[in-house]
């Protein structure tokens, strides 16, 4: 079983995870793994600190290349290392973002703005409905539609600065082309903003789409390269609260995790809330004794009957009857005769002949030294008939 489970098959993971590190359809394996050979051969660097702090140990002379990072959102680039980012694109560098969502401080710092119509869709089974078609606006690739099957947002720069930015690929929106990949220039470099990560991943890099993601590239000179994999915060920025709350970053930048953030922490504190009252403890339910003594007699009745012990049981039911005349009438048995006869049927209210006869019978049956089955059972019936009246 322990052999099986290793070589088996695992279920695909259709979660966009991005990770370089991850084969499932929509991590960046391929892509990050043939990166050198899109770059002519140029060095891939794989940051393992945040680029901030990288930039600051390492680079020297303010030339790094290229920076590329790829992801839903790049949220551990914070407003100090973009500054720091942007002042050595300013000298000449290039950098190269592929995000589902853009921070404020970028948008602000690099004057756009942008929409996403599938803000609000997460799951594998609702983006596996959201197909696109993706165009470059190169002479070259012209009205050359690049056809994506699945995970494609309607994300698109919804505005920019004319005056700096030039529009290098579309995606159909609404039968209308939106740009979804755009250059701003910045000083003497230059960033490069796409807007749909999820075309980068293994699964469209098998799916045919691979001539698009290597004409994206293809616009980024061939330097060395920093790959960004969003692993680390900065150790040294400024702005210490904002990496303590970054945990919180990708719920804060969406209105519907805002909502269910907000809805779940006021839930948590109305539940403490109405269970901080002293609860009574549960009162263990103490059952009565039981009384036995029915089934205490008829295990005793089953031991004689099995015996065949008759004259016994015969004994025993006249002895019982006899001293419930006494208990219930207040008559005494100690004579049997006319007298008794007459007091026990006017007090039992049965008729005078019935009781005679059951009198007699008694007396009869107590005369004898043996009994049979059949006259227990008359006996019992005319007793029990007796006590009904």
């Amino acid at each position: 079983m322990v052999l099986f489970s290793l070589i088996s098959c695992s279920k695909t993971n259709w979660n966009e995870n991005f990770k370089e590190k991850n084969k499932s359809p929509f991590g960046t394996y391929i892509l990050f793994h043939e990166a050198e050979a899109l770059f002519n051969n140029n060095e891939v660097h794989y940051l393992k600190e945040n680029i901030y702090d990288y930039l600051f140990h390492h680079v020297k002379d303010d030339d790094f290349g290229n920076y590329i990072c790829i992801k839903p959102t790049a949220y551990k680039l914070d407003k100090d290392g973009l500054s720091y980012l942007l002042g050595y694109v300013e000298n000449g560098n290039n950098v190269f973002l592929s995000l589902n969502y853009f921070s404020e401080h970028l948008r602000d710092s690099l004057q756009f703005t942008t929409n996403n119509l599938d803000e609000h869709v997460y799951t594998p089974e609702d983006l596996k409905l959201l197909n696109g078609k993706l165009y470059l606006e190169n002479k070259d690739f012209k009205n050359q539609p690049y056809l994506f099957d699945r995970n494609i947002r309607r994300n698109y720069f919804d505005s920019y600065n004319e005056n700096n930015t030039i529009v290098l690929g579309t995606v159909e929106v609404n039968n209308q082309k939106q740009p979804n990949f755009i250059k701003i220039y910045y000083g003497k470099g230059a960033v490069l903003l796409h807007s749909n990560p999820v075309v980068f991943t293994n699964y469209n890099m098998l799916n045919g789409n691979e001539e698009y993601v290597e004409n994206i590239l293809s616009y980024l000179p061939s330097k060395d390269v920093l790959w960004d994999p969003q692993i680390k915060f900065s150790k040294y920025t400024n702005t210490p609260e904002e990496k303590q709350d970054s945990i919180f970053k990708f719920f804060l930048q969406h209105p519907s995790l805002s909502w269910f953030l907000a809805v779940s922490s006021i839930g948590l504190l109305l539940f403490l809330l109405f269970n901080s009252k002293r609860k009574q403890r549960a009162i263990p339910i103490i059952k009565p004794l039981q009384n036995s003594t029915v089934e205490f007699t008829q295990t005793i009745s089953n031991v004689y009957l099995k015996e065949e012990d008759h004259k016994n049981l015969v004994d025993k039911k006249i002895t019982y009857f006899l001293e419930k005349i006494r208990e219930k009438y207040l008559i005494d048995t100690s004579n049997l005769n006319k007298e008794f006869i007459k007091t026990l049927a006017l007090k039992s209210n049965n008729d005078l002949n019935g009781t005679k006869y059951l009198i007699n019978t008694i007396i009869a049956l107590n005369k004898k030294s043996e009994c049979t089955d059949v006259e227990l059972i008359v006996l019992n019936n005319m007793i029990e008939k007796f006590f009904k009246k």
